[in-house]
């Protein structure tokens, strides 16, 4: 079977949408109680990154690594992710 040029992108975007949204589910967002109410879990999981991550830019001022390490931004970035990622896992997982 051979399918037409244009139908082929097409039919390449369904397929890519169809996998990458197979997990989701309609249970809700995960959330905690906090005080009562509903809190939602990423917004918890994203402080502990933006923490940790000035942690991190401290943490490299302090012991002069600022000025030898290139794309201070992107590291900090990527370890505060990590640190999101790590404590979605931890208490999520």
């Amino acid at each position: 079977m051979r399918i037409a040029p244009g139908r082929q992108g097409r039919l390449s975007w369904t397929v890519l949408l169809s996998v990458c949204l197979a997990s989701c589910r309609s249970a809700g967002a995960p959330s905690l109680v906090l005080f009562g109410a509903y809190f939602p879990a990423w917004m918890l999981c994203a402080t502990v990154g933006v923490v940790i991550a000035a942690a991190a830019r401290v943490a490299m001022v302090a012991t002069g690594l600022s000025t030898t390490l290139p794309f201070q931004l992107f590291v900090c970035l990527s370890v505060g992710v990590i640190a999101a990622v790590l404590t979605w896992f931890v208490l999520f997982g």
